[in-house]
C-alpha cells in the first residue's frame, strides 16, 4: 500500500523547521550566555564542537536507523504520511503494520525513521547558526567564512540525499552517499574547530609523513565507501567466519555485479537478483582493503610517533583495534546490531582524528608563513 503514497509531502515542513529550530536553540543559548565575555573564535569553537558532537550522534543513529530496516518507516519525505510526527499517521501506520507485521513500516520503525530526521534538522539548524555567526564575526576570526557556508551547503545537500533516500526506495548508491556525505559533515566541523584554535603545540610534519598523512585519508575514504557498500548491499553475512570465507582463501566472486553501482537494492542493473556470489565479492573486497588499511595505518602511526606525533599515532592505533574487533563481531555473531553500530562509529572515529591532523598541519603552515619560524 506504501505505492499509493506521495513520495513527496511537503505539509508538515514548517512544523519540522520550527522544531529544528527549538533543538538547535538550546545548545546556541547556552554557548553565547555562558561564554559572552569570551572571544567570537572562542563562543563559535565551542559552538563547532557541540555541533560536531550532535552529528556525530546523528551519524550513529543513521547507521542504528538502516541496520534496523527503519530507513522506510515513513514512505513519504520530510514527514510520515505527510504528517510531523507518526502520530499524526496514526491509521496508515496501523493499517501498514497489520498488512505486514514485519514490513518496512511500523510503528517503532516510523518512530526512529522521524527522530532521525528530527536531529537531523536540528543540526542543520546549528550549521546555519554557525555560518551566520561566522559571517558576522569574519573580521575578527583566523579563517574565512567560506567554511562555514560550505558546511552550510554541504548538510543541505545531505538533506536532499536524505530524501533520495526514502523516495529511491534504499538505492543502494544513494544509501552510501548518504553515509559518506554524514562523514564528510563530520571531517568540515572537526576542520573548522581546528581552525579556531589560537595556539596549537602540534609539531609540522616533515614531507614524507604529511604525503603519507593524504594517502591515509585517500584509503580510509575508499574503505569506508566498500564498508558502506556491504551495509548497503546486506553483504556481512555473505562471510559468516574468518579468516576464510566459506571455506576458501578465494571464495566464489562475482565483482562484476557486485560492484555494479547504479542498480536497485538486492537487484542487478537488469533487475533481476542479485546472486550471492556477487554479494561475496562486496564482502571479501572490502575485508581485503582492511588488511592493506590496518598495515598501512600501522606504518604510518610508527612513524608518526617518531616525530614527536604520539597522540595522533595512540588515536590511530586505538580505532584500528577497535574497527578489527567490531568488524570480527559482525562477521562471527551474525552482525549483531551493537557491533555494526560500533563499526560506524570507529569509521567516524577515523574521519575526525584524520581531519584533525590535516587541520593542525595546514594551521602550522599558515603561522609559519605569516609569522616565520
Amino acid at each position: 500500500m506504501n505505492e499509493t503514497v506521495a513520495l513527496y509531502d511537503l505539509s508538515p515542513v514548517a512544523q519540522l523547521l520550527l522544531l529544528g529550530a527549538v533543538l538547535a536553540l538550546g545548545p546556541l543559548l547556552w554557548v553565547l550566555w555562558r561564554q559572552r565575555h569570551e572571544a567570537a573564535s572562542v563562543r563559535l569553537r565551542t559552538l563547532t564542537l557541540i555541533t560536531l558532537f550532535i552529528t556525530f550522534d546523528l551519524v550513529l543513529f543513521g547507521a542504528f536507523t538502516r541496520l534496523t530496516d527503519s530507513g522506510l518507516g515513513c514512505p513519504d519525505w520530510p514527514g510520515c504520511y505527510g504528517s510531523a510526527t507518526p502520530l499524526g499517521a496514526s491509521a496508515e501506520i496501523t493499517a501498514a503494520q497489520t498488512a505486514m507485521p514485519t514490513g518496512p513500516v511500523t510503528w517503532s520503525k516510523a518512530w526512529i525513521e522521524m527522530i532521525h530526521r528530527y536531529l537531523a534538522t536540528g543540526v542543520g539548524g546549528l550549521i546555519l547558526a554557525l555560518a551566520f555567526l561566522t559571517w558576522r564575526h569574519r573580521r575578527a576570526l583566523p579563517m574565512s567564512p567560506a567554511w562555514a557556508w560550505a558546511t552550510l551547503f554541504w548538510v543541505c545537500m545531505q538533506g536532499a540525499f536524505g530524501a533520495w533516500t526514502v523516495t529511491m526506495k534504499l538505492f543502494p548508491a544513494i544509501v552510501t552517499l548518504h553515509l559518506l556525505g554524514g562523514l564528510g559533515l563530520l571531517a568540515l566541523l572537526r576542520i573548522q574547530a581546528t581552525f579556531y584554535q589560537t595556539e596549537s603545540s602540534v609539531r609540522p610534519m616533515g614531507p614524507t609523513l604529511r604525503t603519507a598523512l593524504w594517502a591515509i585519508m585517500g584509503l580510509m575514504l575508499l574503505q569506508i565507501a566498500l564498508g558502506g557498500w556491504v551495509s548497503t548491499n546486506y553483504a556481512v553475512l555473505a562471510c559468516s567466519e574468518f579468516p576464510m570465507c566459506q571455506g576458501s582463501w578465494w571464495p566464489p566472486m562475482d565483482l562484476r555485479q557486485g560492484f555494479e553501482i547504479w542498480r536497485q537494492l538486492g537487484a542487478d542493473s537488469n533487475g533481476n537478483a542479485i546472486a550471492f556470489a556477487a554479494l561475496t565479492g562486496i564482502h571479501y573486497v572490502h575485508r581485503i582493503t582492511a588488511y592493506v588499511v590496518i598495515l598501512a595505518v600501522w606504518w604510518f602511526s610508527w612513524a608518526a610517533w617518531r616525530q614527536g606525533h604520539a597522540r595522533l599515532a595512540l588515536s590511530l592505533l586505538v580505532l584500528t583495534l577497535w574497527q578489527f574487533v567490531s568488524g570480527l563481531t559482525n562477521v562471527v555473531l551474525d552482525w549483531p546490531l551493537v557491533a555494526a553500530v560500533a563499526h560506524t562509529a570507529g569509521a567516524a572515529g577515523f574521519v575526525i582524528v584524520l581531519a584533525g591532523a590535516w587541520a593542525e598541519q595546514y594551521m602550522q603552515d599558515r603561522r609559519v608563513s605569516l609569522f616565520g619560524r
